[in-house]
């Protein structure tokens, strides 16, 4: 399993126009084969900060998704929203049994 923790830094004036235009991108991707999760989550200590959790099955339905049409258009628009420069995270890993 994959799980990706894409940071972004929101300009202000941007925030909801931010948040209208990644809708599109969030219903298709949890629609990918693969996908297993994908959630637009507000960072509460920090003004503006969103981060996306993303878990893949594998490494194949990350570069699918990497290379979708929904995907690429996002990433097209993502910098005129950008503060700072995005920041993405990947880690591998399985579920624990508690």
């Amino acid at each position: 399993m994959i799980i990706i923790h894409a940071t972004f830094q929101i300009n202000p004036a941007k925030e909801n126009l931010f948040l209208e235009e990644i809708q599109p991108l969030i219903a298709a991707s949890r629609e990918e084969n693969g996908n297993i999760s994908y959630r637009l989550q507000k960072d509460i200590e920090n003004e503006h900060v969103f981060m996306m959790v993303e878990v893949w099955q594998d490494m194949q339905a990350v570069a699918s998704h990497n290379s979708s049409d929904h995907f690429t258009k996002f990433v097209a628009k993502a910098k005129d929203f950008l503060a700072a420069p995005l920041e993405v995270k990947a880690f591998e890993g399985q579920p624990l049994k508690l």
